[in-house]
């Protein structure tokens, strides 16, 4: 099975970038939201309020802080495979049907082999989009859907 990964949309980085928000001088590891890597100590980034899409009417909507470049920067790398500064750490791959509601095939996993588990979750019809997120602070790390055509 082959996925994409989806860094927080450019329409809304962009709307963000240009409203005031919290400056930040990386320390070095923050994860950025926009290019689905690790920042690099003394890069300037922006911490924000992000509430990653569900349909209106889902109970579990939920918004948290996440890292951006101030600016217009590259974005991923690459969006067929799993953000490779973020392989070996464990995160929640929370699962949603398409009404929004979280699946039971929501997991959290070690890190070492999250696109297995992706695949899994991903082959139930049931599964719409999954979303990783921080295991210790809950923040959203980024949508995985099936790839186009499937």
């Amino acid at each position: 099975m082959t996925f994409e990964f989806h860094a927080i949309p450019a329409a809304v980085l962009a709307e963000v970038r240009s409203e005031p928000a919290q400056p930040w001088v990386a320390g070095g590891g923050e994860p950025l939201r926009c290019c689905l890597r690790n920042a690099v100590a003394g890069e300037k980034l922006i911490l924000f309020n992000y509430e990653p899409p569900l349909p209106a009417d889902s109970p579990y909507r939920e918004k948290g802080a996440v890292f951006a470049h101030p600016t217009e920067c590259d974005g991923p790398a690459a969006t067929d495979r799993y953000p490779s500064d973020w392989l070996g750490k464990p995160q929640v791959l929370r699962a949603y049907d398409s009404r929004g509601w979280i699946h039971p095939s929501t997991t959290v996993h070690d890190g070492q082999d999250p696109e297995s588990e992706i695949a899994k979750q991903l082959d139930d019809p049931e599964v719409a989009w999954v979303h990783s997120r921080n295991i210790a602070y809950g923040c959203h790390m980024f949508t995985v859907t099936r790839a186009a055509g499937r």
